[in-house]
């Protein structure tokens, strides 16, 4: 079934569209090409009513309003040129130092002032057979942001009839250039009837990067075995979280094959019956429960977003990879092809 599209206002004189992937089974996932962004994935329960589970708004006001900007949760966002923070927004790159915007404290975040969030990206809906999709496409300039290189992006959302929202990532560049790319969709599969705290959550990964004072992963990777936050069998994540006093903030390592497609996260919502599984080729994955999320931000119905009332998959590469030796997958060079693939599967 092909998308449907509709106007979701303008800026800078530029319209901004709409599109609505479903299938038959009442699925719909909203994605508007500003910041390649998912404003909302309706899903249904086990009584088969449709349950809004993503944080976004109906309007595209709702992403310029004072709150959201000063709490910059990117709700859905399509985040790069290399995601997560950089330490001391600088890098060195072939015996050159590159210095960044520094919009995280003294690090770069999700690539900086105007990162893929912020950019209007061009949109065309696809005629495949059996999915309904689009495609947005983008030319990151050669020192935008201060990174090197011009980098042509391209991103893939499709929805199949078994509730399987599959994003493709790919990219190249005239130039070696660090790149990694993720989605920013916070889910909460009780359709924000209550908070997260009440999900299971299993991850399959029994390493985890240290991250310092400043939210940078210093490199040093820790095992997880007999630590609360191993998530190799399933926990509900209120219980872990107040074991460590604190919420998830965590890029988990994959116990699998680098770059190779497989499960790697399953959650559930005891409530309403809905589960969310995760596979990607990527090398690990940011796992974060919203703790800096402001309480204030609802969609215009109502729903109310906040702290510990979504949580994040971030399928990418290393943060700070940049910065940290010999890291797989961290430079995109000339002649390559970035591609990276992650599947979000509604049960």
């Amino acid at each position: 079934m092909k998308p449907s599209v509709s106007d979701f206002g303008r800026i800078e004189e530029r319209p901004i569209s709409l599109f609505t992937l479903s299938n038959s089974s009442g699925m719909k996932v909203k994605i508007m090409d500003y910041g390649a962004t998912i404003t909302s994935i309706q899903v249904p329960d086990r009584q088969g009513e449709l349950l809004e589970v993503a944080c976004g708004f109906d309007r595209l006001e709702g992403y310029f309003s004072e709150t959201y900007q000063a709490n910059a949760p990117y709700f859905g966002s399509t985040v790069g040129r290399y995601c997560s923070h950089i330490k001391n927004a600088k890098f060195t790159l072939n015996g050159k130092q590159f210095q960044l915007a520094a919009n995280a404290g003294n690090n770069n975040l999700h690539g900086g002032k105007k990162g893929f969030d912020k950019r209007i990206w061009d949109s065309e809906v696809l005629d495949l057979p059996e999915v309904s999709a689009v495609e947005m496409q983008l030319l990151s300039k050669d020192m935008e942001e201060g990174f090197p290189g011009n980098v042509a992006v391209s991103v893939t959302f499709s929805l199949n009839e078994k509730n399987e929202l599959l994003i493709i990532y790919q990219a190249q560049t005239d130039a070696e250039t660090p790149f990694a790319i993720t989605n920013h969709t916070y889910f909460n599969l009780s359709g924000f009837a209550s908070n997260i705290l009440g999900h299971t959550a299993k991850i399959a990964a029994g390493r985890r990067m240290v991250m310092d004072e400043t939210g940078a992963v210093t490199g040093c990777v820790i095992d997880l075995e007999n630590q609360p936050d191993n998530l190799m069998n399933e926990k509900i994540i209120g219980d872990v979280q107040q074991v460590l006093g604190d919420g998830f903030e965590h890029y988990y390592v994959f116990d699998k094959p680098a770059f190779k497609m497989g499960k790697v996260a399953e959650f559930f919502c005891a409530e309403t019956g809905i589960g969310l599984e995760v596979a990607s080729d990527e090398l690990g994955m940011l796992f974060y429960t919203g703790k800096y999320t402001c309480d204030s931000l609802k969609r215009e119905n109502g729903l109310a977003f906040g702290k510990f009332r979504g949580f994040c998959c971030e399928t990418h590469r290393f943060p700070n990879g940049p910065n940290l030796p010999n890291t797989p997958g961290t430079l995109l060079k000339p002649g390559e092809k970035f591609t990276s693939n992650t599947k979000f599967s509604f049960k």
